[in-house]
């Protein structure tokens, strides 16, 4: 799970990656303001979670916020606003323009904890083999099948910038492309996101619709892979 922090201040930026790292998340991506980070994002960075310092120069939380949500690739990013502002007016703001959380500084560990639980599962539980099966039936080992993950992972990011021009174009092309992605999530075990595409063959969507759906079954990969982390982890420590 790659996790995106924006603030200005140093110190403060420093602090809350150490607080992230100690939660178990080491896939941490830095910016330094919105403007930096608004620059990753359109370059095709793609963080499961965004924690934001709210006033910085250039480009403040707030603006960075309002481009995420306006934009439908960076829609679904779950955005937690970060700062040392306690009054209702700037906590009723933030979560009106779309923020998931707000963490007043200085924050704590039982501060950040909760936004990267909620992550490590995916919004739609949708039903997936064990990563354990998945190997024994592809006969590969869990780097072999961490490598597919990421692979089918930066697919989905591919075809995320192409839906718009698929969406009202070719549907032919658009068919093909959701049919490579319905024998990915097969291959790799994804049984649920598997039907969830099988049912986008059968009833075309929208761009913003399909926007989702790609966002769904990228947080259903991420989960994967996080369930594969904690099987090798279990087998390393002898536990299974």
């Amino acid at each position: 799970m790659k996790v995106l922090v924006v603030d200005d201040d140093v110190v403060s930026r420093m602090v809350l990656m150490h607080l992230i790292d100690s939660c178990g998340v080491h896939d941490i991506v830095e910016a330094e303001d919105g403007a930096a980070a608004w620059e990753q994002l359109e370059a095709g960075l793609r963080p499961a979670l965004c924690f934001c310092d709210l006033r910085m120069p250039r480009l403040s939380g707030m603006e960075l916020l309002q481009r995420v949500k306006g934009n439908p690739e960076l829609q679904a990013m779950p955005f937690v606003l970060i700062s040392s502002a306690t009054d209702r007016d700037t906590v009723d703001g933030a979560s009106a323009a779309g923020a998931d959380g707000y963490i007043v500084k200085p924050f704590q560990g039982d501060e950040v904890r909760p936004f990267l639980q909620r992550m490590r599962a995916p919004a739609i539980a949708w039903a997936a083999e064990p990563p354990g099966q998945t190997r024994v039936r592809l006969g590969v080992g869990a780097e072999r099948l961490q490598a597919y993950l990421k692979g089918f992972e930066a697919q989905l990011a591919a075809l995320s910038g192409e839906i718009g021009s698929l969406a009202v174009g070719d549907a032919g092309a658009l068919r093909v492309q959701l049919e490579r992605l319905h024998v990915g999530c097969a291959t790799l075990g994804l049984s649920g996101a598997a039907e969830a595409v099988q049912t986008a063959l059968i009833d075309t969507p929208d761009a913003p619709a399909l926007h989702a759906l790609l966002a769904q079954l990228r947080q259903s990969v991420l989960w994967q892979e996080e369930l594969l982390v904690q099987d090798s982890s279990l087998q390393a420590s002898g536990l299974q």
